[in-house]
């Protein structure tokens, strides 16, 4: 275990330790004045989550409820799908709620924390109104209790449901982005990293927003979901602001090279473990040929390009007012992405 930020060592896709300067070329225009940042977190010691809301619990009842939206469920959209019998149908809800909770509580700890971490403390070097960095304590605090509920609930739920977990060692986007940062240089990663971040935390979750209103969906689950939404949408502002201060203080090179990758990055985020999917289906007893059917129904090219338009367009609209898109091989990246709304 790394003793500095409580993760495990060896992990080359994330290197945001408080012990290492990670953006060492800061150059270009002088970042925004200190009076234009108005921090989101003015009422947080009375309305983040983990100053507020109590332990979510699994009680006996409900025992009607989904444990997540079908309708938030792409697979369980398919008609063979909805064929199965009652309870594989209802162990494809739960799975994905297993899935939700694990990479909930990864992206936390293993990527956003390390970011929350290396910007309150300084070794993120970007220049930044003091409020701005103690901000970045608080959302350590909200991402770790984000961990926290995520890990309660899914054990509860698999004691409850005495349905175990199927979930890969880590979360799809996590692998991708390790490969992803190995054909990098070095002195690329960091930014890349704190860019994946800006990224994951200002892109819109559907769930967030819809698994809270679905009466079907079992209450705990929907109290939880909607403890996090409240804290995501301050999130979203202070990245949305960070970027502003990142984009200027980076040199011309980097602008380009920063804007050029956020559609991979997107892209990293949001595409579907597809190879776990098929694995799922299969211990459902479908066959392998028929499992590939409803992935390439349910996933074609055209859902998911809409999916990840919809989803980015505030991202893509943050880095569109930084001038990320007047860079012609930025545009032409986010224009071979299907990110941009004419």
């Amino acid at each position: 275990m790394c003793g500095t930020v409580g993760l495990f060592t060896g992990c080359q896709a994330l290197t945001y330790c408080p012990k290492k300067a990670i953006l060492t070329n800061v150059g270009g225009a002088l970042s925004p004045t200190d009076d234009e940042y108005q921090s989101p977190f003015r009422t947080w010691y009375s309305k983040a989550s983990v100053r507020k809301s109590p332990r979510r619990m699994v009680e006996e009842g409900d025992e009607d409820a989904y444990f997540f939206s079908p309708d938030l469920v792409p697979v369980a959209q398919h008609p063979l799908v909805k064929e199965l019998a009652p309870d594989a149908f209802n162990g494809v809800l739960l799975q994905h709620l297993y899935r939700y909770l694990d990479f909930t509580a990864k992206l936390e700890y293993l990527v956003v924390n390390r970011a929350a971490l290396g910007i309150a403390q300084g070794s993120v070097q970007v220049e930044i109104p003091d409020e701005m960095r103690l901000d970045a304590y608080k959302i350590y605090c909200d991402e770790a209790y984000h961990t926290l509920f995520s890990v309660d609930l899914l054990q509860q739920v698999q004691r409850r449901s005495g349905v175990p977990a199927t979930l890969p060692a880590e979360p799809y986007f996590l692998t991708r982005l390790r490969q992803y940062l190995d054909t990098l240089e070095a002195s690329r990663r960091p930014l890349v990293e704190l860019l994946f971040v800006v990224v994951s935390e200002t892109l819109i979750s559907a769930s967030l927003a819809e698994v809270p209103a679905d009466d079907g969906v079992h209450p705990t689950v929907r109290a939880v979901i909607r403890d996090h939404a409240a804290d995501e949408g301050r999130h979203h502002t202070y990245f949305a602001t960070l970027v502003r201060y990142l984009w200027a203080q980076l040199d011309q090179s980097e602008r380009l090279f920063a804007g050029a990758i956020i559609p991979t990055l997107i892209d990293l985020f949001l595409t579907p473990d597809t190879p776990a999917l098929q694995n799922e289906l299969q211990n459902y007893g479908m066959p392998a040929d028929t499992a590939r059917q409803v992935l390439a129904e349910t996933y074609t090219p055209t859902a998911l390009a809409t999916h990840a338009r919809m989803t980015a367009r505030q991202t893509v609209r943050i880095f569109a007012a930084l001038g990320a898109l007047d860079d012609p091989a930025a545009r032409d990246a986010f224009e071979s992405a299907g990110l941009l709304i004419e």
